[in-house]
This record gives structure tokens, sequence and C-alpha cells, in this order.
């Protein structure tokens, strides 16, 4: 890639989302940052339901292994891994907002991103929490041209989608549907290829969500390009 292509951060709220949802874009942009904003393990031991889905004794085992996996997925796109030091919520120890974007806002200006992704906030707490912070750094940080992602597996759910674009507009930001790279050299085959081989190392997950229930991990990945605009009058 020439040093004149954009530079992509991508905002993941946990280890598996960057890679479910943007696994073929990630392969077409080699120098990407993927910055995992959920990726420490609670003060204390603990159990959850999730991650004994996933196969684990424990929180910290949990984060151990699922930090492994994400270094495994990463490198098969040559991504850079950045990890904040919050917690998942089913860990009961969720940051405020106002410290999310604090955080957010020093680790972007500290790479040479000018492309940004966020998540749409579908779904999950965590999802909506970090699209909150996001939301909030977006007029901050419009020198970067900014695109929101569909999560994979929580698209899925009816109407989440549509409710949330009413929601941006409500908040003054202008979604288009996009892409945030239409040139790029790789084939499609290769990137699909690629994704799928990086998804796989999430094994945990997988096994966490079930067979059958990720197949829209492989469909079409879906953007929309952001900009603040006015905000729409209640």
């Amino acid at each position: 890639m020439s040093e004149t292509s954009p530079r992509l951060f991508i905002v993941s709220p946990h280890f598996d989302d960057a890679v479910f949802s943007c696994g073929a874009l990630l392969a077409a942009h080699p120098d990407a940052a993927v910055c995992t904003v959920f990726a420490a393990p609670p003060e204390q031991r603990m159990h959850t339901e999730w991650d004994e889905r996933a196969g684990f004794h424990d929180a910290h085992e949990a984060i151990h292994a699922r930090t492994l996996e994400d270094n495994i997925a990463l490198d098969v796109f040559d991504a850079i891994p950045l990890r904040m030091p919050f917690r998942d919520s089913q860990y009961l120890d969720s940051p405020s907002i106002s410290k999310l974007v604090a955080a957010l806002e020093e680790t972007i200006y500290r790479t040479t991103a000018n492309t940004l992704l966020m998540p749409l906030g579908l779904h999950h707490d965590d999802h909506v929490r970090v699209f909150e912070a996001c939301c909030e750094l977006l007029p901050r940080l419009s020198h970067l041209e900014w695109f929101g992602y569909e999560e994979a597996i929580h698209r899925r759910t009816p109407g989440v989608v549509q409710a949330r674009l009413a929601d941006l507009a409500q908040r003054g930001i202008v979604a288009t549907p996009a892409h945030p790279s239409e040139h790029h050299t790789i084939d499609v085959q290769r990137q699909i290829l690629l994704k799928r081989e990086a998804v796989n190392a999430y094994e945990s997950q997988l096994r966490a969500f079930g067979a059958g229930n990720y197949e829209d991990i492989f469909a079409a990945e879906r953007y929309w390009q952001l900009s603040a605009g006015r905000r729409s009058r209640r």
C-alpha cells in the first residue's frame, strides 16, 4: 500500500467485532489499526454465562485466551492491535461515556489515521456505549473521514439498523450508504478467504454463538459514511 493511501482506524467494542464486521475491508488494508475498547479483565475473578458458553472457567482465562485469538486474527491482515483498559459490561464495570471519549480521542491522535470506522451501536449495551462516545467525537474530529459499520450478527435484529439511522439524523449526523475503499488491489475472493481465516481464529466466540447462529459474519459488509450536518428538530 502506498504512503498516500488512507490509514484505517476501526473502533471495535469487543475483540471480534472489527473482524466479524469489517474483515474483508481489513484484508484490503494491511496497515489498519484495530482498537478494542473492552479489552481488560475484571479486578476480581468472576464467572459469567457467556464465558462459560465460550469454554472458559473464569473471566481472567477468557480475556487471556481472547487476546491471543485476536492477535492471531489481526495478524492475518497485518493489522495493528490497540487495546483500551475498559471492561466488558458482563463484568459489571462499564466506563462512563466521558471516559471513553477522552481515551478514544487520545488513542486516535497517536495514530496516522485519516479514516475512522465506528460501530452503529446495534443491540448490545457495549456497542451502544461505544457508539455514543464516537458520536461525541465525530464533530470534534471532523478532519477524519468517518464511517459507521453494521455489526455482524447484531444487525439481523429486525428494525435495529433503521432505528439507528433515525437516531443519527436526530443527532444531526447524516448517514449515506458508502464503502470506505472502492479502489484496492486485492481481489474479492482473496478478501473472503482471508476474512474466513481470521474469523476462525475466534474459536471460543464461535463456540459461544453456536453452530448455525453466525452465518451473518460472512454476508456482505455494509457501511455508512457519516458527516455532521444540522440537528433535526424534534
